[in-house]
């Protein structure tokens, strides 16, 4: 009898601490980050530090590791990308590592219910690129996977922990995209906005200098009021190293910016232009 009711007081005791939750060891985390058009999606859990040697303790060198804690991290890819410059279909994939003294692997693997790294599969691996690790004066104590040092179509995946910094640049293939849809626009009939927008991507993101400068020219026909559409082309006008030009359009801006009700701040835009070309 006291047996059986020992038995039922642990089995309520167990029933009522499943119901109660407590904090992660290892936290997870979701990041979200927009490159260029699409979004890159990360999902990884976040260890501490703890006062414990991480790397060549904690996680031992020349060994595959899952990149956090828990669960494998995960990496989801909306559009095609380059990934440390090898080229990654859209689609989710689990992000190992190889810690090294001198040089860590990173690695994309399609399987991405993986628990740990003990069922790696080699044969469903899509990327393997070596990185030179560096050696930080910042010290993190919680595992950090953040984006940074952005660019209109690319950006650098880091790896953060400890004292240690793993940059990983990424880049959207969807520039040719954005290009080709701006061309089959621009081609069939396009507004005085679809050739200012063109203009701005093309000189942003290619070489077609001399194109950007026909279609803002064209904007400005349609619309001549725009005195934004004016100041990208003293922009686009400065790139092509014609600056005598672009000043005279810089100020010409000025002029018709002061009549409107709101510049928008394209008058301080092109006084800070004007200032750039006559400094060098």
């Amino acid at each position: 009898m006291k047996k059986l009711i020992l038995l039922s007081a642990i089995f309520s005791f167990s029933c009522i601490t499943a119901q109660i939750k407590t904090p992660q060891p290892s936290p997870s985390a979701t990041i979200v980050q927009k490159v260029g058009i699409s979004n890159v999606t990360v999902d990884y859990s976040r260890p501490g530090v703890k006062k414990r040697e991480v790397f060549g303790g904690l996680v031992a060198y020349n060994k595959i590791w899952r990149t956090g804690a828990n669960k494998a991290t995960k990496i989801t890819f909306d559009e095609n990308f380059f990934f440390g410059g090898a080229k990654v279909k859209k689609g989710s994939y689990s992000l190992f590592t190889i810690p090294g003294e001198k040089e860590w692997y990173v690695l994309l693997n399609k399987e991405t219910e993986l628990w740990g790294s003990g069922n790696y599969n080699d044969d469903n691996e899509v990327v393997r690129i070596a990185i030179a690790p560096q050696e930080t004066k910042d010290f993190t104590e919680s595992f950090t996977i953040e984006f940074g040092n952005f660019n209109s179509f690319s950006a650098v995946l880091s790896l953060k922990w400890a004292n240690t910094l793993i940059n990983i640049d990424i880049e959207s293939m969807s520039a040719k995209k954005v290009q080709n849809d701006f061309l089959e626009l621009l081609t069939n009939g396009p507004s005085a906005n679809d050739y200012y927008n063109g203009a701005k991507f093309f000189v942003d993101n290619t070489s077609e200098e001399e194109m950007a400068l026909e279609w803002i020219n064209i904007a400005i026909e349609k619309k001549p009021d725009a005195f934004w559409m004016m100041y990208h082309k003293a922009r686009i006008l400065k790139k092509m190293g014609n600056n005598k030009e672009a000043v005279i359009t810089a100020q010409e801006t000025i002029s018709m910016a002061s009549e409107a009700k709101d510049d928008y701040g394209y008058t301080l835009r092109c006084k800070n232009l004007i200032k750039e070309i006559k400094s060098k």
